[in-house]
């Protein structure tokens, strides 16, 4: 189970730093056209758009399993540590039923658009895939949450 965990972690982070070398590249290729050629790249905002939202998503089951999202423990350290661990648990339970409830209405989205037959305005670039891909994100950040709080130790400890 280690080792696939490992395996999605790091198709997770290549996936997102890909993603993100795109944007880059794709915003590089723009401006310089844009300025140097008076011609920019045909659909550059929507590519931006979709490749933005996939970044987001593609990251946030990597945050959720390394806990790097922010947190406030302004009272933490008054509790006992058993108290902390059953509020930790809590905590993780409740935002792996959240995750798993937008994955849910994410799923649903994405049906009535495909159904519709949702495009991007210029390139024509359906949408249904990429919200069908933000689903599959959820439901991994769902099910890490869940993992996450019967883990032994917090891997931020």
């Amino acid at each position: 189970m280690a080792r696939f965990a490992r395996l999605v972690e790091a198709a997770l982070g290549v996936s997102a730093a890909s993603l993100l070398f795109a944007m880059m590249l794709l915003t590089f290729v723009d401006v310089v056209g844009r300025y140097l050629f008076n011609q920019s790249v045909v659909g550059a905002f929507e590519i931006t758009e979709i490749m933005m939202a996939l970044l987001i998503f593609a990251g946030l089951p990597l945050v959720v399993r390394r806990e790097e999202h922010v947190t406030v423990d302004l009272a933490d350290r008054f509790f006992p540590r058993r108290v902390r661990r059953a509020y930790r648990v809590a905590i993780e339970l409740a935002s792996g039923a959240l995750m798993l409830g937008l994955a849910h209405l994410m799923w649903r989205k994405a049906g009535r658009s495909a159904s519709y037959g949702d495009t991007t305005t210029v390139l024509l670039i359906k949408y249904a895939p990429f919200v069908y891909a933000i689903a599959a994100f959820l439901v991994m950040a769902g099910i890490i949450h869940f993992y996450n709080a019967f883990a032994r130790q917090s891997p931020r400890e």
